[in-house]
């Protein structure tokens, strides 16, 4: 019989990469300011890496929140949803967030990630078709492997690629088309109108991912579907509250009947103990900043403009899409990971994004940016990012 962990022992690239001292993963924090600076091995670096988006993590209310609802409610619910794992807290909060993204109902979950495993698993069957953007993200792609769905992939945020696909599907299969809001790595955006007028022409449905979105963009936060005024039109929206919303967990929101059948079938919310009290209490006291004071999403936009200006005006390539994610593209790994290495060594904390999250000849450090990063914290980033620019022979 093989070995089954042969391939373990024969895995030795994290291991070099540390002997070269280019292993940019699993650093550990010691300690945290307000979010915006961190301590990694004994010295302090500027944030440039989290997605914080709206500097909540360390709000007072927010906090607060947490510790409340810990008191009343301790640490665990010990169960599932579908069993003891319900709590007022857990209701209250998809209620309140049924309202804000204007559904009929929603459903909260332990984990982002396992909100698209739950969602996806539930509503796609194997006869059905799921109509994916190839650089959707790693929970999608497995929600519908769950599901042992037809899977059909279009180019990057091609239309015409999109299209292209929609019109070989069969009418007597149930299909849907599935896209991030804002895309993790690149910052960026669906094309939702084209992807409405699509799925109004085809007669699919439309399920957005928001989690880089919900917060950060729309006039009032509530997301890639309002910022193009067509928020009524997303037919499903899954998000997370690992980010703008300063907690964990995640949420499915759409039409009551969609909701109640994944409450029921989404194996990953009926089979894991339900969110921790003091992550619905953060997120909730998140939900009421977010409703009630715009400043924070202001000042979001704000730090990433300036800091895209700067970056060109240096003569970086970066994204260009009006999102909390900035990418710096290098291109070449061997080029980015020195790069990168720079600019932690010079203390700026930033992602170094590899294959297979990018094609081998695409490589970038991701920057992304906060509503608690202050204009002299940018300015010593611009400073980093010259100083290593130069060095490193990008600009």
């Amino acid at each position: 019989m093989a070995d089954l962990f042969q391939r373990c022992r024969d895995y030795t690239t994290a291991d070099d990469a540390k002997a070269m001292g280019f292993y940019p993963y699993f650093l550990t924090i010691s300690e945290h300011s307000d979010g915006t600076e961190v301590v990694i091995d004994g010295k302090s670096r500027l944030m440039l890496g989290s997605n914080n988006y709206l500097g909540l993590t360390f709000h007072p209310k927010v906090k607060e929140a947490a510790r409340a609802a810990l008191d009343t409610f301790g640490t665990s619910c010990s169960g599932s949803r579908f069993l003891n794992g319900t709590l007022s807290l857990h209701e209250e909060l998809e209620g309140r967030l049924a309202a804000f993204l204007g559904t009929e109902d929603a459903a909260v979950i332990s984990t982002g990630y396992q909100t698209n495993l739950a969602t996806l698993g539930a509503l796609f069957q194997r006869d059905d078709v799921a109509v994916l953007d190839q650089q959707d993200h790693a929970s999608i792609y497995e929600g519908v492997m769950i599901a042992r769905c037809r899977i059909k992939r279009y180019d990057h945020v091609d239309m015409a690629s999109c299209e292209a696909v929609l019109e070989n599907l069969k009418p007597d299969k149930g299909a849907a088309i599935i896209t991030d809001g804002v895309f993790s790595m690149e910052g960026d955006l669906a094309p939702i109108p084209e992807l409405v007028a699509l799925k109004k022409k085809y007669g699919v449905k439309l399920i957005v991912d928001d989690a880089h979105g919900l917060g950060t963009m729309g006039p009032t936060g509530r997301g890639s579907a309002e910022h193009f005024g067509l928020q009524d039109e997303v037919d499903v929206i899954t998000g997370t509250f690992s980010k703008a919303f300063a907690s964990l967990g995640g949420v499915v929101a759409g039409p009551r009947s969609v909701i109640n059948y994944i409450k029921h079938h989404g194996r990953s919310l009926i089979y894991s103990a339900s969110m921790a009290p003091a992550s619905v209490g953060s997120a909730l006291a998140a939900l009421d900043i977010m409703e009630n004071d715009s400043e924070p999403r202001e000042r979001l936009h704000a730090n990433v403009s300036r800091m895209r200006r700067g970056l060109i005006e240096l003569g970086y390539k970066v994204g260009e899409a009006p999102t909390p994610v900035l990418p710096i593209y290098i291109g070449d790994e061997m080029r980015m990971l020195p790069f990168w290495r720079m600019l932690f060594d010079e203390g700026v904390y930033t992602n170094a994004v590899i294959p297979p999250a990018v094609a081998p000849d695409a490589t970038l450090v991701r920057t992304s940016f906060m509503a608690s990063h202050t204009p002299d914290q940018i300015d010593r980033a611009l400073a980093v990012f010259e100083k290593v620019g130069k060095l490193a022979n990008l600009i």
